[in-house]
């Protein structure tokens, strides 16, 4: 844990880093007129470079009619003008033509999490994740009066603990970054107090990942009287983050909660300031809102996200439908004086909580449904406490008996022994807003 640590360190805080940190927190002080130049040169800088050495784009580009004349014209009232990236566009063409000729060192591919069907594969160099890390460390981590040096409690996707039915310790430390890696899947009221003592014994900072497994955790921590040292902050990520977890973790832990939107698509970045308002930073990516009939959405409104990612030459996300919404706030005007457009809400992901036969929660089934080939949707629904019902949209060429087989003993490492049906659809049953729940819990609470 401790050597990938060092390595993963490495890898995002050294090279170009520092003088990256040092940009990103000199652009804070942009005007808006500073912001829309900025944006502009940096759009048609990255949508040239895609036309001349990305297949991918230089087709749909020409197929839609658009020259690399039309391009060099584009401003950010016209972006409209240029098709959108579809999430099934880039599970397809994403390790082939959605990839530059012409690119940085150190490429590597990262997964998303595959929690509702096959994931998306991002390609990072060294550079472009030294100056998405520059990003996050100071408007996410400094807007929140940490830094990288402090030591944290991390709950994410990682399968640190190896199965469901494991006996602790459910933790892994990792000595070059200061980090306690807790596991998302077996949080319970038997497992809590191990989990504090790791946070008593490393001495944590702050505690950062899945909104609600910390929320969780800290619940198990306030109805068993768990005594935890206070922390200088909580920040969240993945999840809607509510009132009630705000609360919440200002009682376990004494400190202020921060909300956040990224993603491993690194291509829009949602921040939370010292006075708790959302900042959009506009040199992560464009974050077009787009109401249904394709209109921006102005204060007050809630849209779509689309958004190109300025960061990344190699494999260019140009108006990406990411499938996430937000709402503008209708006071744009910023605590802090930044000019950066100001969220009300992010609506994320809400889920059903899953309660294990042990008592254990989550809401995140991460790595379930990675390397699937051929499946394009999934939900999970519990039925009972040990009974799932597991319903799949596939393609033709989907092994059905193989990968069975596969989901299942996934699903039994992570929540210990259950019974799972599968079902096969044509399509999921969506929202109003569009989109659908990736886990469904029917057990009564």
């Amino acid at each position: 844990m401790s050597a990938y640590g060092y390595y993963w360190k490495k890898r995002r805080y050294g090279g170009i880093f520092e003088s990256e940190l040092l940009k990103v927190k000199e652009r804070e002080s942009f005007s808006q007129d500073q912001w829309n130049d900025y944006q502009t040169i940096e759009f048609k800088k990255l949508v040239l470079h895609a036309f001349d050495t990305v297949p991918f784009y230089k087709n749909k580009y020409s197929n839609h009619g658009l020259t690399r004349d039309d391009l060099k014209k584009i401003d950010l009232d016209s972006l409209h003008r240029i098709p959108a990236l579809e999430k099934d566009e880039l599970r397809q063409f994403g390790k082939t033509s959605l990839i530059s000729s012409r690119r940085e060192k150190g490429g590597v591919y990262f997964s998303s999490s595959g929690s509702t069907g096959t994931p998306t594969h991002i390609l990072y160099s060294k550079k472009m994740h030294q100056r998405y890390t520059a990003a996050s460390e100071s408007r996410s981590r400094n807007w929140a009066r940490i830094t990288r040096h402090d030591s944290r409690g991390m709950i994410g996707g990682r399968r640190v603990v190896p199965e469901g039915t494991s006996k602790g310790p459910y933790f892994r430390y990792n000595w070059s970054e200061r980090q306690v890696y807790f596991s998302a899947y077996h949080i319970s009221a038997d497992t809590a107090s191990d989990y504090a003592e790791a946070i008593r014994k490393y001495k944590l900072d702050y505690m950062t990942g899945y909104a609600m497994s910390n929320y969780f955790l800290a619940q198990f921590f306030d109805d068993n009287n768990i005594k935890v040292p206070q922390l200088k902050a909580v920040i969240t990520s993945s999840e809607k983050l509510t009132p009630a977890m705000r609360k919440l973790f200002k009682k376990v832990y004494g400190c202020k909660t921060y909300d956040g939107y990224s993603g491993v698509e690194a291509c829009g970045m949602i921040s939370e300031n010292e006075y708790g308002q959302l900042l959009i930073s506009p040199d992560v990516g464009i974050m077009e809102i787009i109401k249904e009939d394709g209109s921006f959405c102005t204060p007050g409104e809630t849209g779509e996200i689309v958004s190109t990612g300025l960061l990344n030459y190699d494999q260019p996300l140009i108006r990406y439908r990411i499938g996430d919404y937000v709402k503008l706030a209708k006071n744009q005007h910023t605590l802090c004086g930044r000019n950066m457009p100001v969220i009300e809400e992010i609506s994320g992901r809400v889920e059903d909580t899953v309660i294990g036969p042990d008592g254990r929660k989550m809401v995140r089934f991460h790595g379930i449904f990675i390397d699937i080939p051929n499946l394009i949707n999934s939900q999970v629904i519990q039925k009972d406490y040990d009974k799932y019902v597991i319903n799949l949209v596939i393609s033709e060429d989907y092994e059905k008996s193989k990968f069975e087989k596969v989901i299942n003993g996934r699903m039994t490492s992570q929540l210990g022994e259950v019974s799972v049906k599968f079902r096969y659809l044509k399509n999921l049953v969506h929202g109003k807003n569009g989109k659908y729940k990736a886990v469904i819990s029917e057990v009564s609470k």
